[in-house]
């Protein structure tokens, strides 16, 4: 009935997988077992937990009903299909064929789905064999940002800000491992004892990380950041309140005169989104490189050179950093050169390239504040093992940063840019900054959303001659600072 995709000589499916009822529960025994020596003392008024409690139970079994189905039936279909064929087989004509080896594998075993079970148990099928099984429901759900998985019966979600437990589940760490090793070998990357954690992309550029055991101690570790299909754009950014427009005016100017720009701010706060919404600003005919240790910046401009750092191979050589690739890019001939994360070695070459004809250039750091970000690269300077006084890292870093834009994400979840403060100059040994603009918080609303607005400090930009010589003449008005309301 299927043989276009069935092996040649084709393998019995074992008679012996026989479907056992998940979770039978015998109330009887259960009660019998309880022994309530002071009545009076029990509390039989919360009706509606037993109910809740018992839905839950019924929907645990369901699940663990078809997963138990679904791990029977794909191990039919590695028996029974021919899996070089597959590759070159349509979407249509596999789901063809693997409802087909449902339907029959089915039959076999005396088990009765109805159509909407029958529906969802060909689609995992189909996940399972073409696609990373469990997690294929998530990667298609747009409004999923986040997936975080803690050992094969965790699995988290971030909707709009907000993480919560979904109902997505792995049979066994086992099958985990196996989506994990399939992404990772994907890119030509490894992960197993030996190399424990693993950094890669998927196929639609997500960033993926895993941790496994014995590093990861309850079970494999895994976090993907979605890659978003429609890069946000400045109006957009604007709409959703990330910033307003006088602050949009003057960051456009920013970028088209060429200011060193460093976006600071908290995992998941908003870094690269940001960048990527700067990026925009930059004209069209400009040569730009940019380093990342995992590509997922999504520039449109067309002269573009992009590069991505790799880890050592098995013999614990062939490793590429960001700073490899970045001395390289200093060849290339860029006109800006933008790094998607500065953590390491490569920040004395980059703050050499933005002081030395490449204006214009971007990074992203994680600080909590404008001042933070000055220290923490610092540090970095210091980690290097470059033995130089704090007053020549500090001047270094006050003449190649031009402007620290701050983004964080608030307690509802929601993203704003909470800062933008331009560095000045050196005080003595002390780098000096103004902040131009901020976002003030005046607390949480009654629906748990923060009640809070952007404002001007009042303080007129230094940059103010270099934007009106470029053709930007901001209006005062900008930096005017409103009256308290």
């Amino acid at each position: 009935m299927f043989k276009r995709y069935s092996k040649t000589s084709s393998t019995q499916a074992p008679n012996d997988a026989k479907l056992t009822e998940v979770g039978a529960s015998t109330p009887a025994t259960t009660e019998n077992a309880v022994k309530v020596e002071k009545p009076a003392l029990a509390i039989p008024k919360k009706a509606p937990a037993p109910t809740a409690t018992a839905e839950l139970s019924k929907d645990e079994k369901r699940r663990a009903r078809l997963i138990d189905i679904r791990m029977q039936m794909h191990k039919r279909l590695l028996e029974t299909l021919n899996l070089a064929a597959i590759d070159k087989a349509s979407e249509a004509d596999l789901r063809r064929e693997i409802s087909a080896v449902t339907q029959d594998g089915l039959q076999e075993m005396g088990i009765v789905l109805n159509k909407a079970e029958r529906d969802e148990l060909v689609q995992e099928l189909v996940d399972e064999v073409t696609g990373l099984g469990p997690l294929e429901p998530l990667l298609r759900d747009e409004d999923v940002n986040d997936i975080l998985i803690n050992g094969h019966k965790q699995v988290f979600v971030e909707r709009a800000g907000i993480l919560s437990l979904s109902d997505i589940r792995f049979a066994d760490e086992k099958h985990l491992l196996r989506v994990i090793d399939k992404i990772v070998s994907a890119v030509g990357r490894r992960v197993d004892e030996s190399n424990p954690y693993v950094d890669a992309r998927l196929k639609d550029g997500s960033r993926f990380n895993a941790m496994v055991p014995p590093v990861a101690v309850d079970g494999a570790l895994v976090s993907i950041r979605k890659f978003k299909k429609e890069k946000l754009s400045i109006d957009k950014l604007v709409n959703f309140d990330a910033f307003t427009e006088e602050m949009a005016a003057y960051l456009q100017a920013a970028v088209a005169t060429r200011l060193n720009i460093i976006v600071s701010g908290g995992t998941g706060s908003g870094k690269t989104t940001t960048l990527n919404a700067l990026s925009s600003f930059i004209d069209n005919n400009e040569r730009i490189a940019t380093i990342e240790d995992t590509a997922e910046l999504q520039l449109q401009q067309t002269h573009l050179a992009r590069m991505e750092s790799r880890p050592a191979n098995v013999e614990g050589t062939g490793a590429v950093t960001q700073e490899d690739c970045l001395r390289n890019a200093l060849r290339m001939r860029p006109d800006r050169i933008i790094v998607g994360e500065t953590r390491g070695n490569e920040v004395i070459d980059m703050l050499q390239a933005m002081n030395t004809g490449h204006d214009g250039s971007m990074t992203t750091i994680h600080a909590n504040n404008a001042r933070d970000a000055v220290a923490r690269l610092e540090n970095m300077i210091a980690m290097t093992g470059v033995e130089l006084p704090i007053s020549a890292s500090r001047a270094q870093i006050a003449s190649a940063v031009n402007l620290i834009v701050q983004v964080k994400r608030l307690q509802d979840g929601s993203r704003r840019m909470t800062s933008i403060t331009e560095i000045v100059g050196m005080e003595g040994e002390i780098i000096s900054m103004q902040e131009i603009f901020k976002y003030e918080i005046y607390g949480t609303l009654d629906n748990g959303k923060i009640d809070g607005a952007f404002t001007p400090t009042g303080m007129r930009s230094s940059y103010s001659d270099r934007f009106k010589q470029w053709g930007y003449d901001l209006p005062t008005s900008i930096y005017t600072k409103k009256a308290a309301q």
